[in-house]
């Protein structure tokens, strides 16, 4: 235990010094994670093997003057899937056959990712979700139910709070949720996210890591999979990104998160569809593994003993990427919690 604090030490003071290096933050976060998570990480998850096959034709619809790319199959009321930070529709592929068979199963890339799309944008929060309503309104969804990862949850639950009507459930997953976000300054987050964060953010440090390094793609994205994320795999998840030029936008999004009040707009908001999340009879389902990141079980927890109509359940060991973790138990319990609802 004294060598990894000694470590977790040595880490933070050269990270606070100024040495931009992702392996090095990824360390950092990995051996922060280490003592709630010692069984995860002495041994690889089993087989079954995660697929990284996609076997979805691409779809393509007009937004704003943009095409937004986007996958679907089934008929019925819509299961609409959003992604977040650095990912696409892809990261839904094995968990979406789950539930062909009892809705009208979409996945969409996000303006700037996977193959929508690039414009030149500012590719703040307000310019993602300005995109992903108008894609619902292009669709024509209603009664929608909202599966939301990462950034997806943040613009999925800033939609069901503002069309409360037309959303008919939620699933939600390492989410953008209380009682860690909005966070009320960087000291009230874990030592080691403290860091990242104000690494992420630094106006030369993060674009050094974000844009010349990649690494939300190189270094974050495998670095948070329990498991090790196929070849075949990350080469689709860096497809987008492979000029510096198309990377604009992964650096914007840790900005958006919303610490001590910054940014304004996106903290609202988050406030806003957190304390709707806590009112509304809207049912839920909470999906966590251990030891997660953004949503480990005692956050699950908090959410359990406060929400209305919520169900939590839990689908195995894995960190934030929990699609490429556990696709399987996501879709088993996604699939049996649906056909429940009424």
């Amino acid at each position: 235990m004294f060598y990894r604090v000694a470590i977790q030490q040595t880490l933070i003071v050269r990270l606070t010094r100024g040495i931009a290096n992702a392996k090095l933050i990824a360390v950092v976060l990995v051996i922060f994670l280490l003592p709630f998570a010692a069984p995860v990480f002495a041994q690889k998850i089993p087989p079954p093997a995660i697929s990284p096959e996609f076997p979805y034709e691409s779809r393509f619809i007009e937004v704003h003057g943009s095409q937004m790319h986007y996958v679907e199959k089934g008929e019925g009321d819509p299961i609409l899937f959003l992604h977040g930070q650095p990912t696409s529709s892809y990261l839904w592929r094995n968990i979406m056959p789950h539930v062909e068979n009892q809705g009208r199963t979409i996945a969409v890339d996000n303006i700037g990712f996977g193959k929508s799309d690039q414009p030149d944008l500012d590719y703040v929060f307000a310019d993602h979700y300005r995109y992903i309503e108008g894609f619902i309104e292009a669709l024509g969804l209603s009664n929608i139910t909202l599966v939301v990862h990462d950034w997806g949850s943040g613009l999925g639950l800033h939609y069901a709070e503002q069309h409360p009507y037309n959303v008919k459930a939620i699933v939600l997953m390492e989410s953008i949720v209380a009682p860690i976000m909005p966070a009320a300054s960087y000291d009230a987050l874990p030592g080691p996210l403290r860091d990242f964060f104000l690494t992420m953010r630094d106006p030369v440090k993060g674009p050094q890591l974000m844009i010349e390094e990649n690494y939300f793609i190189e270094g974050v994205l495998p670095g948070f999979i329990n498991r090790d994320l196929d070849p075949v795999a990350h080469d689709y998840y860096r497809q987008p990104f492979l000029e510096k030029s198309s990377r604009k936008q992964i650096n914007q999004w840790p900005n958006e998160v919303p610490i001590g009040g910054s940014p304004a707009d996106v903290t609202e908001a988050v406030a806003a569809y957190n304390a709707w999340l806590l009112e509304t009879k809207t049912p839920l389902l909470f999906l966590y593994a251990s030891p997660g990141a953004l949503n480990p079980p005692q956050v699950a927890d908090w959410w359990a003993e406060r929400a209305k109509n919520i169900e939590t359940v839990y689908i195995g060991a894995g960190l934030h990427y929990v699609q490429e973790d556990q696709p399987y138990a996501i879709g088993r319990a996604i699939s049996d919690w649906y056909r429940r609802l009424k």
